[in-house]
Parts: C-alpha cells; structure tokens; sequence
C-alpha cells in the first residue's frame, strides 16, 4: 500500500473493519480524512462508535454527513423488515442476505469521491472484504475496480490527471485476519461496534449474522472479544 499523497478519505462506519483499514491508512502515513454516514441504519449507534475510532486514531477531520436510505427501505437494516437472528454461522445462507442495503457501498464512495475532491485526496480506503462479506455484491473486488474506473472519468481531478485510488487493504482477509491486524495495530476493539440490531440499551445482541462472524473471529483470532452481547448479559 504506497502513499500517493498526504490525504487519504477514509469511510468510517464504526465497525471492526473500517476502525483497522483507518488504523492501516494512518500507517502508511496518510493524514484522515474520515467521512461517516448516517443513513438511517437501525443500528445508528455504530455512528458513536465512529466518533471514538476518529478520536482514538487522531483524524485530521471526521465528516458526519446525513442520507436518509428509509426513503427507500428495501433492506432489514432500513426498513420495518426483521434482522434474521442464529445461533450458528453455519446457519448464515450463501445468497445475498434481507441485510444488504441497496447500492450502499457505491452511494458511500460516490460521496467519499466527492469529500476526496475538495480536499485534494487522491486516495480512499473502503473496509470491505470478499471473504467474511455475507453475500454483499458491493463488497467483491470487480465492484472496487468498476468504481475506481468511474471515479477516474466522472470527476473534474480525473480529468486533469489527478487519479484517484481506492484502496481495500481488507479485501482478501478473514475476520480473523482482519482481527490480528488491528491487535498489532493496537485498536482497542472495545469502542467498535458490529451489531445490526442492538438491544435499547446499545449492547450487541449476540445472534444477528454480523455478531456471529464478530464472535467467530475474534475465537479464531485468539483475541479476547471485548464486546458486551445482551443475549448473555
């Protein structure tokens, strides 16, 4: 992972993944950027947890920005649809999954590339990774490149010559991977959250597809799992 530039966009949900590709940014010396989106998740406590990432890595600025995706539900975590809920990971199906949010992940880096314009960032990093990624087509290697093709044709810095470089340090590694990266890294895991439909009080409820994986790699990883989940509580 080459430093480009002294900028880098990072999206920053709040969650295992995009807490380690920030931590892995800043390493590569990058100044962040970060851009967190509210859009209307049920789980909007993850934006919390984005605060205490960006805080805990020292983000040169965190963009909070607001798009509302009830407007067109379509998903469990957007609309009046329930959250699947397991006890096994072995239970979770192979297709895409009622959790996929319609064109999420091209709305967020459309206004990554947006956010990286201005700033005269030639670089985003995205936290997706196709093997723990729960079916989600916008999460596949061919969609990133798909999209670093548009972004060099659809922007006035692309034009000019001023390429843009999406990065997913993530792509190709396991939770569990991912999980030992961050260790190394010294994230503390604990100001992350992962869960899609935490009980009122904000802890993680153990059973939804993304709890399973977060329990599943922390155990592979043989990293303590610092996560309070109300089904145990």
């Amino acid at each position: 992972m080459k430093n480009t530039g002294n900028k880098a966009v990072v999206l920053l949900s709040g969650g295992i993944d995009s807490a380690v590709a920030a931590a892995m940014a800043r390493e590569s010396g990058f100044d962040i950027y970060a851009l967190t989106i509210r859009y209307g998740q049920r789980h909007a406590v993850e934006l919390e947890a984005a605060a205490r990432v960006a805080a805990a890595l020292g983000v040169t600025r965190q963009l909070v920005e607001t798009i509302d995706l009830r407007a067109f539900g379509g998903s469990a975590l957007t609309d009046t649809i329930d959250v699947p809920k397991t006890d096994d990971t072995a239970r979770i199906g192979n297709g895409i999954p009622i959790t996929y949010v319609p064109a999420r992940n091209t709305i967020f880096l459309a206004l990554a590339l947006a956010y990286a314009e201005t700033v005269s960032a030639g670089d985003i990093f995205i936290g997706v990774n196709a093997v723990d990624y729960s079916g989600y087509p916008d999460c596949r290697p061919e969609f990133i490149e798909a999209f670093q093709r548009l972004a060099n044709v659809a922007t006035k810095a692309g034009v000019v010559g001023r390429t843009f470089t999406i990065h997913t340090p993530l792509i190709s590694m396991s939770k569990a991977d991912i999980i030992r990266e961050g260790h190394r890294l010294g994230i503390d895991f604990a100001m992350t959250h992962s869960c899609y439909d935490p009980a009122p009080t904000g802890h993680a409820c153990g059973r939804c597809e993304s709890c399973l994986l977060r329990k599943q790699g922390f155990d592979q990883a043989g990293v303590p799992d610092p996560t309070s989940y109300a089904s145990f509580d």
